[in-house]
């Protein structure tokens, strides 16, 4: 490698280039016109914005400094390494006419390097005591390491586009389309962060939501914002909410709670589905605990997972809590009986309530959508072009969420009730209620809604 400090000359920066499409590519990308705020930094670092196809310019950065090889990182959504921004940019630092001055890095730049560097000294180390690598436990410590760099980097990246988005205007977010969107996601896709990709979708999938959309999209801005900022400080976070970050962000974590061994009431059961993966939701009530419980299992697109519990039976079996304060999630453990009928309902509760129940939990969880309620005494009622369900005691109501007025399970309810008060399960949140199963005044059996 050329030592730090020297000019590389052009020829030295194309025959990095990958393939001859992106040597022709990076050429093009060699002049000062695409490029802004480039630097150049005494410790071997180079970083430029460039100019793409959307508003918010690429950020690209190269370490030329290390002895194994230059590295690099773009925001484009290229897999080629080095991509054409690189090349570009190393082009434009060869040429030396001060396209490309001295400087100190900004945070971005200076971040992925100095964790870069850690990554290889810390490879360089293993190597030099002539170890493969550490094993069990320690290697497993390491492999965390390295991935909540990644994350880091990613959370950073993330911050950077947001506010580029906000300083920009979420009127212009109208004209970028799904491509902005599906681009940012898979970089955190990239910075194994499955959570925040997940968030970022979402956001793309707000286009053509309604006149109430700009304010959404400022809405699920904000959380994304404060999911990165948490990431960022989760070292100054109470265990518990620095536990539920991990987990929205999508880091993996065992069901290391203490087994409950009950009898689980199955209250509901539904799939929701996009391209990659098929989720099942399992919500179940301890009949000796009190506890609701909600079990995930996952399949393959088009594939649906394996647990299937029979809603309206009750499974002796144990459960374990997942990591994260006020997370209703556990883990599936030994069961000791066939499902077996059982006359225990769930308490319920008023609608105001539940309402207080979901606010009390975001204190734990900002980034909760809804909580498990169960309603008792309830009257599903038309309100305007929408539904609710009203207290038959009190006067207060919950209005049904959307996606609950487009199932046919809200005509099994309204038939179920008739006019007249039913007890009713179902997640409660920020957009309403969805009833997931309803039971009768009086004897008789949970009915599912979904």
């Amino acid at each position: 490698m050329t030592q730090q400090g020297v000019r590389w000359t052009a020829d030295q920066v194309l025959a990095l280039a990958p393939d001859p499409a992106s040597r022709t590519a990076g050429s093009r990308l060699g002049a000062a016109g695409p490029w802004s705020g480039t630097g150049s930094s005494d410790e071997g670092t180079v970083w430029g914005l460039c100019e793409g196809g959307g508003s918010t310019p690429y950020r690209t950065v190269v370490d030329i400094a290390d002895a194994s090889g230059p590295a690099y990182h773009c925001s484009c959504p290229s897999r080629k390494f080095p991509c054409k921004h690189a090349l570009g940019l190393l082009l434009l630092w060869s040429g030396g006419d001060g396209a490309v001055p001295r400087g100190e890095a900004p945070e971005w730049a200076e971040q992925w390097t100095a964790g870069r560097r850690a990554r290889t000294e810390e490879k360089r180390t293993a190597d030099a005591s002539g170890s493969s690598g550490p094993a069990g436990p320690e290697a497993a410590r390491r492999r965390a390491e390295r991935r909540a760099e990644r994350v880091t980097a990613g959370a950073v990246e993330l911050e950077q586009r947001l506010a580029d988005l906000l300083r920009g205007g979420l009127a212009a977010a109208e004209q970028w389309g799904d491509g902005l969107w599906e681009e940012t996601a898979a970089r955190m896709v990239d910075a194994q962060a499955p959570g925040l990709a997940a968030r970022v979708r979402e956001l793309g999938a707000l286009a053509g939501t309604g006149p109430d959309r700009p304010v959404r999209l400022l809405e699920e801005c904000a959380l994304l914002h404060l999911l990165g900022r948490g990431w960022l400080r989760r070292e100054r976070l109470p265990e518990g909410l620095a536990a539920t970050v991990r987990s929205r962000i999508g880091l993996p974590a065992p069901a290391d709670g203490p087994a409950v061994r009950d009898r689980w009431l199955v209250l509901a059961q539904y799939d929701t589905a996009d391209s990659r993966l098929t989720t099942r939701r399992v919500w179940l009530y301890g009949t000796d605990s009190g506890r609701t419980a909600l079990l995930l299992s996952y399949g393959a697109a088009g594939r649906a997972p394996e647990l299937a519990l029979p809603v309206g039976l009750a499974l002796d079996a144990e459960l374990s809590a997942y990591p994260g304060a006020g997370q209703p999630r556990m883990a599936l453990g030994e069961r000791f009986a066939p499902p077996a009928p059982t006359d225990v309902r769930p308490p319920g509760t008023t609608t105001a309530r539940a309402a207080a129940r979901y606010g009390e939990a975001l204190r734990d969880d900002p980034w909760l959508d809804s909580v498990p309620v169960t309603l008792e005494r309830v009257v599903p009622a038309p309100d305007g072009d929408g539904w609710q369900l009203a207290d038959a005691d009190e006067d207060a109501a919950l209005p049904l969420t959307p996606a609950a007025r487009s199932r046919p399970g809200l005509w099994r309810l309204v038939a179920l009730s008739g006019g007249a008060p039913v007890r009713v399960f179902g997640e409660c949140g920020h957009r309403g209620f969805t009833p997931l199963a309803v039971w009768p005044e009086g004897p008789g059996e949970v009915v599912p809604l979904c």
